[in-house]
């Protein structure tokens, strides 16, 4: 079981591997004729074991909690609901932290709103993995796994063993090459053995922090601690004068028994199971919030008859434009174009009006009712200037004709 960052995982795997193929090609050849056969038995022993442990805690479970179904999330949020006494019929955020007492200390059990549950005691979430982890000691991008409850022995026995295989290597390449120089030069002997300079460089500059990781890991197993505590400094004297670590057995060989040689917890992980998706987050799954819903049809518009245009023409009330006379009456048409009366064709594309700012709709109605005043082409003929305090007074903005009284515009409006 690994997390979906492999990357720095394989470097780790070719490292080791490159560089004990070098030592086992090179140094040991020569080790074994000059000073005992023993060196490359005991190097290949390490190596073994070092891969071991490496794939182990790798490819293991290491404590993921499975997150709640949806009935035992919808159970969970029913009890944390309590009615607000101050108001009735509403109600307060649910809590996001529990208290439990273990040992007499006070432990905190905070609510995941990822796995929709309350973390165990020491459990926290990892973000890489996306999962709740029981004993969650922290991400190594290294193994390329979380390292919690289940295979934490075994990621202490990979740092401890390389460690020790890294500085096993170290001291024979050096031997090596003291040997040769013995012969010849010190320079002498890098030109005969190069695997063995690059072995060392790879080394030295790699020992220093396996050896201090592995010291820092004995240190957290002989006091019954993990990563994520001791950089949180949960159990510190800062968090109160009677703060004291539950977990700790009381002496060094306890807790290095329970870590090391404790049973290991089975794993609540069903590996045979079938994937049922999650219909609560049918909308939204994984970080980026993927729609996987099927689309759904558009909505259906529901047109009454009073919506549409006379003479059957296809065109919506919304789609046209409202014309005011100065008896009050409204006319709902499309308005015409370079002096024809039939309504635009638009191609089955939306119409040309939506288009259009209120001055152009004013603009365009009054181009047509001054050709129709003066017989004249609009297109050729600018009316007057258009003045906005006309069109909000509603006063006329064109000569009035003799014996016509409705023929006079006092602007337009629009109906969406």
């Amino acid at each position: 079981m690994m997390a979906r960052q492999t990357g720095i995982f394989y470097l780790t795997c070719t490292l080791i591997i490159v560089t004990s193929g070098l030592f086992f090609g090179f140094d040991c050849v020569y080790l074994a004729q000059h000073v005992t056969p023993a060196i490359p038995a005991i190097g290949g022993a390490l190596f073994i074991f070092v891969m071991a442990t490496l794939f182990r805690t790798s490819f293991s479970d290491p404590g993921v909690i499975p997150r709640a179904s949806l009935d035992e999330a919808a159970e969970l949020e029913r009890q944390m609901e309590v009615p607000n006494a101050g108001s009735p019929g509403t109600y307060r955020p649910p809590p996001r932290t529990k208290e439990v007492v273990i040992k007499g200390q006070v432990v905190k059990l905070k609510y995941c709103f990822t796995c929709k549950l309350f973390r165990p005691p020491r459990a926290s979430h990892c973000s890489l993995c996306d999962n709740c982890v029981d004993r969650f000691d922290h991400h190594c991008p290294w193994v390329g796994n979380c390292v919690g409850k289940r295979n934490y022995r075994y990621f202490y026995l990979f740092i401890l063993s390389l460690s020790v295989h890294c500085i096993y290597i170290f001291a024979c390449v050096l031997t090596n090459l003291i040997l040769r120089a013995q012969q010849d030069n010190f320079l002498t002997a890098m030109k005969e053995s190069p695997a063995s300079v690059i072995e060392a460089i790879v080394c030295f500059f790699s020992v220093w922090s396996i050896v201090g990781l592995a010291g820092f890991h004995s240190y957290l197993v002989a006091s019954e601690l993990t990563t994520n505590e001791d950089i949180k400094g949960s159990f510190t004297a800062r968090r109160g004068a009677d703060s004291f670590n539950p977990y700790s057995k009381g002496s060094i060989f306890k807790n290095c028994s329970q870590v090391l040689c404790g049973p290991v917890p089975p794993s609540l992980l069903d590996r045979r199971g079938y994937v049922v998706p999650d219909s609560s987050q049918a909308h939204h799954t994984g970080n980026m919030g993927t729609n996987t819903a099927p689309d759904l049809p558009p909505p259906a518009v529901v047109t009454t008859a009073d919506e549409m245009l006379p003479a059957g023409e296809n065109v919506k009330k919304r789609e046209m434009i409202s014309y005011q006379t100065p008896d009050g009456t409204i006319n709902n048409k499309l308005p015409p174009l370079n002096g024809t009366s039939s309504p635009p064709t638009c191609g089955g594309r939306k119409n040309h009006i939506w288009d259009m700012t209120l001055n152009q709709l004013n603009y365009m109605g009054r181009s047509n009712n001054h050709a129709a005043i003066h017989g004249t082409n609009p297109g050729s003929v600018y009316p007057q200037p258009y003045r906005h305090s006309d069109y909000l007074s509603g006063t006329s903005v064109l000569p009035a004709v003799k014996g016509n009284k409705s023929t006079m515009s006092r602007g337009c409006s629009t109906d969406f």
